[in-house]
């Protein structure tokens, strides 16, 4: 994006449709939550303790993953985020068992 500018409040302008637009493109890589559609897995948080005993908070991510199914009911593929115990839940009791429990819980699929 070529700048142009004339005036201090036109520069501004700009700067504000700029700062946006990074924040559209930071919010759209950020999509995929640390959070698994099927077990619910979620972040721990805690704290790390040195040796010194000073405590600083810390986060314990799960191995998120993301997984495109194809659905043979729908005829179309479905990408979950999932964890890698959602990932072996899917492999024994099938997509269509797990979709219909997703559904079930209310949420979009």
């Amino acid at each position: 994006m070529g700048m142009i500018v004339i005036n201090n409040s036109e520069r501004y302008i700009d700067l504000i449709a700029l700062s946006k637009m990074v924040f559209i493109f930071k919010m759209k890589g950020r999509d995929m939550s640390a959070h698994c559609q099927v077990t619910g897995r979620a972040p721990g948080f805690g704290k790390s303790v040195s040796h010194s005993h000073k405590r600083s908070n810390r986060r314990w991510n799960p191995n998120i993953q993301r997984k495109t199914y194809v659905v043979p009911s729908e005829g179309r593929r479905i990408t979950l985020t999932l964890s890698a115990k959602g990932i072996k839940t899917i492999d024994r009791d099938g997509i269509e068992s797990v979709l219909a429990r997703i559904r079930a819980r209310g949420e979009k699929v």
